[in-house]
């Protein structure tokens, strides 16, 4: 995709052994999942909390993180994920969004109703998605808006979609916070 947004830096600081502040690491993220039937969709794990409160000096364990849902006992992950652009055919759309539950997403409640945007999904979850880049649309069960970089939506465990119909990727940073109903 000529559009593909450049990698995500991840910076990571900690205290040496005299309590002096300093970076401990400065690359880009590695633990990147991508779905080969959805091309252009990139989601980068950067960070995970095992439990609320964590300790601030919490080893890293996000190599470890399997699927999207937060870590149980109040964890959190931050994540990025880059949405290309949808295709216009609802067939291949719908196969390719699917792939990415199929292959990633394997622990959200997946909504296959018919009529519904094949994303349609709930996790037990608070989640903030800030856009980062681009613009995608929020989609609900009864309606939906369009989000610009800089919009934030408080994601409370509700039915819903992430929908790209512009011609570029969407960069959406989510943070989700383990919830219960």
């Amino acid at each position: 995709m000529s559009d593909t947004l450049p990698p995500i830096r991840r910076i990571v600081t900690g205290d040496d052994a005299n309590g002096r502040s300093r970076i401990v690491e400065d690359a880009p993220a590695t633990a990147i999942r991508t779905v080969a039937e959805r091309p252009g969709y990139r989601n980068v794990n950067i960070w995970r909390t095992l439990a609320a409160p964590e300790k601030v000096d919490a080893p890293d364990t996000i190599a470890d993180h399997k699927g999207i849902l937060p870590p149980g006992n109040g964890g959190s992950i931050l994540r990025i994920i880059d949405f290309p652009p949808e295709v216009a055919d609802p067939e291949e759309r719908k196969r390719r969004i699917q792939a990415t539950f199929g292959t990633m997403f394997t622990d959200a409640q997946h909504d296959k109703r018919e009529g519904k945007h094949p994303g349609m999904h709930t996790t037990d979850t608070v989640d903030y998605a800030i856009i980062l880049e681009g613009e995608i649309w929020a989609v609900m069960d009864e309606n939906e808006t369009l989000m610009r970089q800089g919009d934030v939506l408080i994601q409370r465990g509700t039915n819903h979609a992430w929908a790209n119909r512009s011609q570029k990727t969407a960069r959406i940073a989510f943070v989700l916070l383990d919830g219960k109903r």
